[in-house]
Formats: C-alpha cells, sequence, structure tokens
C-alpha cells in the first residue's frame, strides 16, 4: 500500500511539473517585445512558481487526507502520512515566513524553498551585493539554524 502512494504522489508531481513548464512557455511566448518581455517572464516566473507551488502542495494536502482517512489504510500509513502532512505545513510556514522577512528588507519579491537541509532563495533583484546576501542570510538563518553551505541564493531581473 506504501509503494503504491508514493508512485502516485510522484507521477501527481510530475504531472504538475509538466503543466508548469507547459505554462511557463505559453507566458514566456505570450508577449514578443523584448523589453516587455523581460519584465513579464521575471514577474511571470515569480507568480507561476507560486501557483504551481500552491497547487502541488494542495494536492499533496489531498493525499495525505485520503491517506489518513482511508479505512484500508494501516495504522503505521495514517501515522506516517499524518507526520509528512505536519511537516509539510511548517515547511510552508517557514517558507511563508522568510520570504514576507526578505520582503521586508527591501527586496521586491523573492521566493524561497526549503528540502531537508537546503534552501534555496530567489531574489528579484538584477544582481545583489555582498549586504544584501548578508541581509538574506541573516534571515534564513534565524529561521531555520542552517548551515550557510546548504543556502543559495539567486538574482533574477
Amino acid at each position: 500500500m506504501k509503494k503504491r502512494t508514493k508512485m502516485i504522489i510522484i507521477t501527481a508531481m510530475v504531472l504538475l511539473l509538466g503543466v508548469t513548464g507547459y505554462l511557463n512557455i505559453m507566458l514566456n511566448n505570450s508577449v514578443s517585445d523584448g523589453n516587455i518581455n523581460a519584465t513579464t517572464t521575471t514577474a511571470s516566473y515569480f507568480s507561476t512558481y507560486r501557483s504551481t507551488r500552491e497547487s502541488t502542495r494542495d494536492q499533496e494536502l489531498l493525499y495525505y487526507d485520503a491517506i489518513i482517512s482511508n479505512e484500508a489504510s494501516t495504522a503505521d500509513a495514517i501515522a506516517n502520512a499524518e507526520s509528512l502532512k505536519l511537516s509539510l505545513i511548517a515547511q510552508m510556514e517557514h517558507e511563508l515566513v522568510i520570504e514576507g522577512l526578505i520582503k521586508a528588507k527591501g527586496f521586491e519579491d523573492c521566493i524561497v524553498s526549503i528540502l531537508d537541509e537546503n534552501v534555496n532563495a530567489v531574489v528579484k533583484a538584477k544582481e545583489l551585493t555582498s549586504s544584501e546576501v548578508a541581509q538574506i542570510l541573516s534571515v534564513i538563518q534565524s529561521q531555520l539554524n542552517t548551515s550557510l553551505e546548504n543556502v543559495t541564493i539567486i538574482p533574477v531581473e
């Protein structure tokens, strides 16, 4: 039962990734002027990523809820689904708080993703000064107590 559930979740995630790629290409091709396209691409990157992340997580939560509420699920499967659901919710909260704090530092937009020990921060900026990188790192470390080598900061214009 566990293996089947994992396969369903993985298949759904791959499908959502494919849809995201398709939507990204369609949004990028919708504007032909170079300057407008660059602005639209950046804006659509952040909005598309958020939209995809939200729909993927909604789907994951539905899978966990289905396992938890299924009478055929074993006690171990239910406990595992509950644990994974709580971890996902905590991760979502951390990402949201960190994104808000980074924006409060004066950055126009950012996306934070946390996967195990690794943290990725994509910040809307042409480039980042060492002072700006230090501000972002400070926010991430204060919220997660993670090691610097596990943090990647990417400026996106």
